[in-house]
């Protein structure tokens, strides 16, 4: 397996070095929303240089490339397996209730029994994480995993955007299967966030929508909560998600982030479901704890893989990271790198949700304000 990584922007178009991969089989790229509009001429240009290449990618709310954090750019990452198969599907996203049977629909076309691993990409705003993992899930065997994540768009949320070969748009998802007995694949997922405060019962909610806690309208108590941090949501509500357990006596649960409001219904609608008679409390972190998180992503990855050598990570942390960490940003970034094999290329994005395993288990989940990471490489 090769693997080589390249950026572009504006002023210097695809900056592609000496010695790049000149047929590539699979060309993820990941970039900002305003160089995905608009036809998208930069996605274009790759499926131009490429034609034989499997080209997919999304939106970010920032661009991952080495140890760096980029913004209105386009970061990708150009993939020659030597034995591995490689097949992409793309669904449409534009019914939010059809998640999981979007997921459902595009499992059924990946699947077969050489199918190893499933990598999503999903437009961030028109679907329901939760349901949509669950979808695949129904129809893949318990051994295939499913990783990625759900497209960004900074901290605006207005539109996402996700493209297979030259077609980029929004309400839709994108499904890459890897196939094959040579393909190796790691990953981990790690938050850092801790929860504080009084656990409140979910009193009433519809799929990712919550309406009430402990019977009182779910906006105007976390607007209390929140006090003049408020005026900014839903982009502030990303320092402060909710984390959810069934019960109120779980020590740690599933983490959730707002991604819109409506002030009319008194609601707020999260990446992922959130159940009915389940419990929810704020959660803060520091840039420490988040480093840390990042860090043992990257071990888990690295001992799920099992294998050294040279490979790719991909990673997907969540937005609400980014603005809590600031200008120690790419400390978490660093913290990956320094916990990966030596030549291990990396790229990714900051995302409106993850997808991965929970730590300790092979069961794939939707997952906010983590760092989910895909380790994918080769036997030699």
């Amino acid at each position: 397996m090769k693997t080589t990584t390249c950026r572009w922007t504006k002023e210097t178009g695809w900056a592609l070095a000496a010695g790049t991969v000149t047929t590539p089989q699979l060309v993820l790229y990941f970039g900002a929303a305003s160089q995905l509009a608009a036809g998208a001429p930069a996605v274009r240009e790759l499926a131009a240089k490429f034609p034989g290449a499997i080209i997919c990618g999304c939106s970010t709310a920032g661009e991952i490339l080495g140890g760096h954090v980029f913004d209105d750019s386009i970061v990708a990452a150009l993939v020659h397996f030597q034995s591995t198969s490689v097949r992409a599907v793309a669904e449409s996203t534009a019914n939010q209730a059809d998640s999981q049977a979007v997921g459902r629909r595009a499992a059924e076309k990946l699947n077969t029994p050489e199918l190893r691993h499933v990598l999503i990409l999903s437009d961030g705003l028109s679907v329901n994480g939760t349901a949509l993992v669950s979808g695949f899930r129904e129809i893949l065997s318990p051994g295939v995993a499913i990783t990625g994540g759900l497209a960004g768009d900074g901290s605006r949320f207005q539109k996402t955007f996700v493209g297979l070969g030259g077609d980029v748009k929004s309400d839709q998802i994108v499904a890459i299967g890897f196939y094959g007995t040579s393909i190796v694949i790691g990953y981990g997922s790690r938050g850092g966030w801790e929860g504080f405060g009084p656990r409140r019962r979910i009193t009433r909610s519809q799929g990712n929508t919550l309406l009430e806690l402990d019977g009182q309208p779910a906006l105007a108590l976390y607007k209390r909560y929140l006090g003049e941090r408020a005026a900014g949501l839903p982009a502030t509500g990303l320092l402060f998600p909710l984390e959810l357990t069934k019960d109120a006596t779980e020590k740690a649960g599933l983490v959730r982030t707002i991604l819109a409001v409506d002030e009319d219904k008194q609601s707020l609608t999260f990446a992922g479901d959130m159940p009915e008679g389940w419990y929810a409390r704020l959660m803060k972190a520091t840039g420490d704890q988040l480093v840390d998180g990042a860090a043992n992503a990257g071990s888990d990855a690295v001992l799920k893989a099992n294998a050294g050598g040279a490979s790719l990570a991909i990673l997907v942390s969540c937005i609400g990271r980014r603005l809590v960490l600031g200008q120690r940003i790419e400390e978490e970034l660093e913290a990956v790198i320094r916990s990966l094999p030596e030549q291990t290329k990396t790229v990714g994005f900051y995302s409106y949700g993850e997808a991965c395993p929970s730590a300790g288990n092979d069961f794939s989940e939707l997952h906010n304000q983590t760092m989910t990471i895909t380790i994918i490489g080769e036997k030699v």
